[in-house]
């Protein structure tokens, strides 16, 4: 395959924006890898086929150490803090995922399951105060306050500070503006005493954890590690409000397939994995740069060029998954979708992600049978390329 032959992609394209599956689903049929052109920025290569997309994550040639997250208004004092494990690769990376994942097990996320039952219960039992006319937006006053609550669980942070910690989420969540000056301090001072705290009286949480792993593993977690691992919980742990929000539509789109939910709770775990198949909010990987030059399906990829995965055409690629555009609660596992990506930088958090969404629509359908959406969910999509989420989820209660 020459570069000529490979098959571009605009990502402010109408049609890319209105949806990005049937877009990319045609690429990844014309060939395994394409172009996504974006304005503003250069061009990227984007895996199209769940295999080679599996491949490429694991391949030590490409690295996520180029893409990091530090945007310009972090005061300088809290920089030594912002560098997670996104940003590191080879033996340093290793070493700190070795030291942090047994708090991040599904065994550790399953019994931090009755906690979180409690947090959405209580946001359910809100829900009324928030309501306007009998309809609630369901994103704003459920799906996004979840993650935050359970992170500040996982933390140790007291509920007099946890308002305070959702007006961080909030900021970071935006990406940019001139909150992160408050923002990013608050969150590290805040992690700092939290940290101090649980050195003092250990709890049944992540950070307790982590203190033990300091105090007894002979290759110790610094002070500024664990904090970074809290910063790295808050850029990265939100992502359950848009699977939520997305899950939701997605099944009142399906009426049979709620129904089959509806009369056996105990296929929720498997729907779940459907879910983040079939509607999961990232569209695309974090993009890697090749450490070197790599061909790739016959295009030569140079040193330093980004290569994404289009994560929107492997979940649904019919080489991996059987009948991939059909949604199906009960589907068997399978390839296993990249919703969480692959390999060495597979997602951290996808235990408790899973726990939380599992958690959050079983109570859903049991607390609100009747509820129905209150706008087309076409009309509440969010213009964005590289993720499939909605701006607000107005539901009638």
């Amino acid at each position: 395959m020459t570069n000529e032959d490979v098959p571009e992609v605009e990502l402010g394209d109408a049609e890319v924006l209105r949806d990005p599956f049937a877009v990319y689903g045609r690429a990844r049929e014309r060939s395994p890898i394409a172009r996504l052109l974006a304005p503003g920025f250069g061009p990227m290569w984007a895996l199209t086929r769940h295999d080679d997309a599996r491949a490429m994550l694991g391949d030590p040639r490409f690295e996520l150490g180029a893409a990091s997250f530090m945007p310009p208004q972090v005061p300088e004092h809290c920089r030594p803090y912002m560098r997670t494990m996104a940003e590191m690769e080879g033996a340093e990376h290793a070493r700190l995922r070795r030291l942090v994942a047994p708090a991040f097990t599904p065994r550790r996320a399953a019994v931090f399951r009755p906690r979180v039952e409690r947090v959405v219960a209580r946001l359910l039992d809100e829900l009324p105060e928030h309501a306007e006319g009998g309809t609630v937006d369901l994103l704003a006053h459920f799906a996004k306050p979840l993650p935050m609550e359970v992170i500040c669980e996982l933390v140790g942070i007291p509920e007099a500070d946890r308002p305070r910690w959702h007006a961080y989420g909030a900021v970071v969540a935006a990406g940019s503006g001139s909150g992160f000056a408050e923002a990013v301090p608050g969150i590290v001072e805040d992690a700092l005493g939290a940290l101090e705290r649980r050195r003092a009286e250990p709890g049944d949480d992540v950070l307790s954890d982590l203190v033990r792993v300091r105090d007894e593993d002979g290759d110790r977690l610094a002070d500024a590690e664990i904090v970074t691992l809290v910063w790295h919980l808050v850029i990265a742990g939100q992502t359950p409000a848009n699977l939520i929000a997305n899950a939701v539509a997605e099944l009142v789109a399906h009426p049979e397939q709620l129904a089959v939910l509806r009369g056996d709770p105990g296929l929720m775990p498997d729907a779940v994995e459907e879910l983040l198949r079939w509607c999961g909010p990232q569209l695309l990987t974090i993009p890697r740069r090749a450490r070197e030059d790599v061909e790739l399906h016959g295009v030569l990829v140079r040193r330093g060029e980004p290569v994404t995965v289009a994560i929107a055409a492997a979940n649904r690629d019919p080489r991996a998954f059987t009948d991939p555009e059909r949604f199906d609660v009960r589907r068997a596992p399978g390839a296993g979708h990249l919703a969480f990506a692959h390999g060495p930088h597979f997602c951290l958090g996808a235990a408790p992600a899973r726990v939380q969404t599992e958690v959050a629509l079983t109570a859903l359908l049991r607390r609100l049978p009747g509820a129905a959406l209150a706008a087309s969910p076409a009309e509440l999509r969010v213009p964005d390329p590289g993720a499939w989420r909605l701006s607000s989820l107005p539901v009638s209660l």
